[in-house]
């Protein structure tokens, strides 16, 4: 969701900088790659603060909630219309997060796509989150498809890691560093993707990139 549908990378980051200071902790920026981002947050608190009692635990959570909750962010150029026009094209729109779920209601929120998403999974639905397969497998068993006909679009190495074993087209965004991971191509963002008709029941995304993907509607 973060870096896909929402530019809150440095909010993210920030918010757990400032939950480090509390208890007199620096994070490095390895800490933040390889624990904060595409890892849910009990994951990050269990790893990065599984030292502290449970009560300061529970405000290192509290503190994150509330600034994702209260700090404006930017979406991300070109995904709420996006999504609209996936969604009166009859194609089934999913989100798979691992965040806490006012965040999840507060970006759908800002896209205005409430009629457009058909499945929400999210970090309290699977036993094993990002980068194991089982959010998508879930997501993709709740849609009603085949996850080799599922296209994800993903921001995190763990995202892309879990689409990819998962048997998902998974599309990166922003970073060319998960092409090794199995990206099938890279774009910057969502502004010169477009959804064109094929037939009475498909249609065609095209990326910035030239490449073509074939969509079935409903």
């Amino acid at each position: 969701m973060d870096g896909v549908l929402i530019d809150s990378r440095t909010v993210i980051e920030n918010g757990w900088r400032e939950a480090a200071l509390m208890y007199e902790r620096h994070l490095t920026d390895e800490d933040i790659q390889k624990h904060i981002h595409g890892h849910p947050g009990p994951y990050t608190i269990r790893t990065l603060f599984g030292d502290l009692p449970e009560s300061d635990q529970q405000k290192v959570q509290a503190h994150i909630i509330h600034v994702e909750n209260t700090t404006d962010c930017e979406l991300i150029p070109g995904v709420a219309s996006l999504i609209a026009s996936l969604g009166e094209a009859g194609i089934s729109v999913g989100i798979v997060t691992s965040g806490w779920r006012q965040k999840i209601n507060r970006v759908i929120e800002l896209l205005h796509a409430e009629p457009y998403i058909s499945v929400i999974v999210e970090r309290d639905d699977v036993t094993r989150g990002k980068p194991h397969p089982d959010p998508y497998l879930l997501a993709t068993q709740r849609l009603g498809i085949p996850a080799n006909q599922a296209v994800v679009f993903e921001d995190a190495k763990s995202g892309v890691a879990s689409a990819v074993a998962a048997g998902c087209y998974c599309v990166g965004v922003g970073d060319e560093d998960l092409m090794p991971l199995g990206a099938k191509v890279i774009i910057p963002d969502f502004q010169n993707v477009q959804l064109i008709r094929n037939s009475e029941d498909s249609y065609m995304l095209k990326l910035c990139t030239g490449h073509s993907i074939l969509l079935n509607s409903n």
